[in-house]
Order: C-alpha cells, then structure tokens, then sequence
C-alpha cells in the first residue's frame, strides 16, 4: 500500500510540475491568429497592419481620438468569435483592462498580451455591425515635437513683438 502511495505522490508531483510549463505554452501559441485576414490602417503617415478573424465583412476601421477606442464596422456577419490583434501602439489600456462593446453592448473578452502587441477574443452575434474597442491611448496622441515647434512659434512671436514694440520708442 505504501509503494501505491509513493507512486500516487510522484505522479501528483510530476502532473503538477507539468501542468502549467505546458498551459504556458500553449498560451503563447494562441497570440497568433490562424488564417488571419489582413485590414491596412493609415493613420496620418503611418500604416498599422491589423490581423483578424471573423465570420463577417469588415468595412472599415478607424481610430478615434476623443474616446480613445477603434470602430469597426462590419456586414454580413454571422454568430462567432471575432479574434484581432493590435499593436500597443495602435490602443492600449492600463492593466490591459479595455472596454469592448457589441453594437453599443459592453461584453466579455479573452485578451493574450506580449510587450509588443495583444490578442482580443470575443463573440459576435449574428446582424452585428459596429465592434468599439475602448482604451486609455489610441494613436495619434498629440506629439512632443509638434508641442515644441508651437513654443517655438509662440516664443517668436512674443520676442519679435517685443523688439517691434521696443524699436517704436
């Protein structure tokens, strides 16, 4: 009996020494998309590639600054799980914590995340035709060298109205 215990243990200890190296794996595998479709977003100069799988047309995506999220609208789709996956830099949510509405309906999402880039994972009804998915930061945040070009500007014009006020006395 003793012998059968000792076996039980190891075979416990080996299945759980196991058990999460091959969960891990097998969740790293999962961030690519299989028989991904393929949609080009332009974004002032930059051009993001967005890989996704659903049982719909895809019409288009776009970003929207003000509410910090990506709308896409889709047609002819059908009951299933619409799988994207998006840069960092395209959106991105503190604690990867985003908001993913269907038709305007707050739903649950699986999300695989790396440092470069994360996997959405959500279930679409059939007649659905918008997907929001709401971050913290979407591009085109306002960038540091426009700021600085805009002091720049600001501080010339202060000096040369100055000089221009100074020069009349």
């Amino acid at each position: 009996m003793s012998v059968y215990f000792d076996f039980m243990q190891y075979l416990l200890l080996f299945v759980l020494i196991l058990l999460p190296t091959s969960a891990f794996a097998e969740s790293l595998e999962n961030i690519k998309i299989e028989n991904p479709s393929e949609y080009v977003l332009s974004v002032d100069d930059h051009i993001y590639s967005i890989q996704y799988q659903v049982d719909a047309h895809v019409l288009a995506m776009t970003i929207d600054p003000e509410l910090t999220s990506l709308l896409i609208g889709l047609e002819d789709s059908k009951n299933s799980i619409f799988e994207i996956n998006l840069e960092h830099e395209i959106i991105n949510a503190e604690n990867n914590e985003f908001v993913v509405l269907v038709n305007g309906y707050d739903v649950d999402y699986d999300i695989i995340a790396d440092s470069d880039s994360f996997t959405l994972s959500f279930y679409i009804p059939e007649f659905t035709e918008e997907v929001e998915i709401v971050g913290t930061h979407v591009i085109p945040e306002f960038p540091i060298g426009t700021i600085m070009v805009f002091m720049l500007l600001v501080s010339a014009v202060t000096i040369f109205s100055r000089v221009k006020t100074d020069f009349r006395l």
